[in-house]
């Protein structure tokens, strides 16, 4: 009998427009930061060639500005001119190499944009910018218009399928559409129906110009997320629009970057927003692509099953495994590497104006650099790898897949490290798919992993060609009369289940892994999509403009004081697209904030503290410690650093707190060249 086609909705086929894509897989768009210099072209093509190789249908670039007032950074992305469309040939071309179809993103900045040639439909200066924008006049939006139609033809030139027009996500389009940055009273706005006059009027005038044969689509922002935002009826009334105007297929957006809901993050609910694709699609006769916190493909399979959009939008999920199609369609879904929405490196990355790549796959837009040391050089070796977290797992993933014989040495009775203590914090639950993904990746590579052993590394010089030590981090204990009071947990008991805390609680320690215990003794885990709307506020944008409403805080029934020793913010130095969601959960939950601390004692009546020159006691039940990590590269032994068979990677070369991003990226060059 013969077996049924895996995911056979995100895996058929797909007319769309002009083109038939091969499946329903869209790569959404993202800045990489090759966008920007000619000279990176060819690192571009890679990147983008390889995810069309992975099987992706439709690939959307990162953003391109129409003019130099567009760009999001100074001399940034832009196809403004013959030559630049040249030199997209080869992005375009190796993309069509696999089958696969390329659209580039026409992207204003309005407001958005970090230099001073900043404009948009009002005078104003968004809360992500330092630069305030002017007022666009009238000619000079008619001249806009002039230059998204040139950038359409060059596109059309390059080689592209089409073009996505960004129109979400608080761009210029989106300014103009919301009574937020809106306040004209000229044939651009003045009312909702004023108000949409650009972006149908770019439509318009760009298929006028492209003709029918090249795809053209919108994304669209389903809900703002910011006060004076639009409503669905407005949504509605432009998407007919819109596609009376000429376009194909709208893509989706969900908030402004300035809004204060997180969309993307990892606490983020998955497919948290579909319901409103679906919505749109009952509106419209063309294809609608879902986005926003998609990132596995049963739950793509789902969405497109029960008729919540006709496409599927993934960006990171691409950048963590370019295969994520093929490997779906060859029914080994469970190997896929899954994104985690962490954002470290590349969200995060993007806004310090750095490449963006991925922390769970170091390759990702390195395509042309991370590269092998030849087999021939190299020969094949025998490889032990000390430690299981995801250091010694990277480390051996890419020995392996060179060919090398690889085996893992691990004192713990199951893989992860710190992963597995950070899957436990509520909002980070995929965190434990990354160890799934190793934990099946060492399968298929035929890498023996060994539990519940304590490592002898000279021992392991007799039997292998190289040691690989990752034996990662043991938490800091600090010196302080009383730390081993009963009251005293460190953050890896709490965390593991070794140990429960009580009602009243004292967190030391307030950087990475302080917040995250903070949230793990106050938020609920795996919190359903209506209980995560209900506290962050979001509501029916048919009911309230920009789609807000109050938001419900959480009680935990604990009380809980985070303390930190020195005088600066709490959370200041967490990631830049994360960091203020954590500090939002903190307020939301009631975290009390210690800053400026000094801590002087623990004992029976609880932590004893200097504040503001004031002495305190913390009358609390539990003590967990959170105050950094050491690198436990010395419960080895005596670990020779300086051997020529024996390298040191992760938290045992370097202990930093959340540093998972180093480490993985440290280990993969490292078993590159060994």
């Amino acid at each position: 009998m013969k077996q049924p086609r895996p995911f056979p909705h995100l895996t058929s086929p797909l007319d769309v427009g002009p083109l038939t894509l091969r499946n329903r897989l869209v790569m959404g768009s993202m800045h990489s930061g090759l966008e920007d210099h000619a000279k990176d072209i060819p690192k571009l093509a890679a990147y983008l060639g390889r995810r069309a190789e992975g099987g992706t249908g439709l690939l959307v670039t990162g953003g391109y500005a129409p003019n130099i007032e567009g760009w999001l950074l100074p001399a940034g992305s832009t196809m403004a001119t013959a030559r630049t469309a040249d030199n997209h040939r080869a992005v375009t071309d190796a993309v069509h190499e696999h089958g696969s179809h390329i659209v580039l993103q026409l992207l204003h900045s309005g407001r958005y944009g970090y230099h001073p040639l900043v404009r948009s439909a009002d005078s104003s200066k968004s809360p992500i910018s330092p630069f305030k924008a002017r007022r666009m006049a009238g000619w000079d939006i008619k001249r806009t218009i002039g230059a998204y139609v040139r950038a359409a033809k060059l596109a059309k030139r390059a080689g592209y399928d089409g073009i996505e027009i960004m129109g979400s996500e608080g761009y210029l389009l989106n300014q103009f559409l919301a009574e937020r940055t809106n306040h004209r009273s000229d044939n651009w706005g003045g009312s909702a129906e004023k108000r949409m006059t650009l972006p149908v009027e770019v439509v318009r005038r760009i298929r006028e110009a492209v003709g029918p044969d090249f795809l053209l689509q919108y994304r669209i922002s389903l809900i703002d997320l910011v006060e004076g935002g639009q409503t669905w009826s407005e949504t509605t009334d432009l998407a007919h629009r819109l596609v009376d105007a000429g376009v194909d297929i709208f893509n989706t957006g969900i908030g402004w970057h300035e809004a204060r809901v997180p969309t993307i993050v990892t606490s983020v609910p998955r497919a948290a927003f579909a319901d409103l694709s679906k919505r749109l699609k009952q509106e419209v006769d063309i294809p609608v692509c879902a986005s926003n916190r998609i990132n596995d493909p049963n739950t793509a399979e789902d969405l497109l099953a029960n008729g919540s959009a006709d496409l599927v939008s993934m960006a990171r999920p691409l950048l963590a495994d370019p295969d994520f199609l093929n490997k779906s369609a060859a029914g080994r879904s469970d190997e896929i590497n899954t994104c985690i929405g962490c954002n470290q490196a590349c969200l995060d990355h993007t806004f310090k104006n750095k490449r963006a790549t991925c922390l769970v796959n170091p390759k990702a837009a390195y395509e042309t650099e991370l590269l092998p040391t030849p087999r021939w050089i190299t020969g094949s070796r025998s490889i032990a790898v000390v430690g299981a977290g995801v250091a010694g797992l990277s480390y051996a993933e890419t020995a392996a897949e060179r060919g090398h014989n690889v085996e893992i040495f691990e004192s713990k009775d199951a893989i992860g490290g710190q992963f597995l203590l950070a899957a436990k914090v509520p909002g980070k639950e995929d965190y434990a798919e990354t160890l799934r993904y190793f934990q099946r990746r060492m399968e298929v590579l035929g890498v023996k992993v060994h539990l519940g052993v304590d490592a002898d590394v000279g021992k392991l010089l007799e039997s292998f060609d190289h040691v690989e030590v990752a034996s990662g981090v043991t938490p800091r204990i600090p010196e302080i009369e009383g730390i081993n009071h009963p009251k005293v947990v460190l953050y890896d008991e709490l965390l593991s289940g070794a140990r429960t805390a009580g009602e009243r609680v004292a967190v030391m320690g307030a950087g990475g892994i302080g917040v995250d215990v903070s949230e793990f003794l106050t938020r609920e885990p795996n919190m359903s999509i209506e209980e995560w709307k209900k506290v962050w506020g979001i509501g029916d944008p048919a009911e309230h403009r920009g789609g807000l409403t109050d938001p419900v805080d959480e009680d935990s029934g604990r009380e809980v004081h985070l303390l930190q020793r020195k005088d600066t913010p709490i959370g200041k130095g967490l990631g830049k697209t994360t960091g203020w969601v954590h500090r939002a959960e903190l307020k939301k939950a009631g975290v009390i904030k210690h800053i400026g601390v000094t801590y002087r004692k623990i004992d029976d009546a609880g932590l004893h503290i200097t504040e503001d020159g004031v002495e305190k006691i913390l009358d609390v039940d539990t003590i967990v410690v959170c105050t950094g990590q050491e690198s436990n590269l010395t419960s080895l032994g005596d670990v020779p650093r300086d051997h020529p068979r024996i390298s040191v990677v992760g938290g045992a070369d370097v202990a930093a707190e959340l540093d998972a991003k180093r480490a993985i990226r440290q280990s993969v060059e490292d078993a590159l060249v060994v």
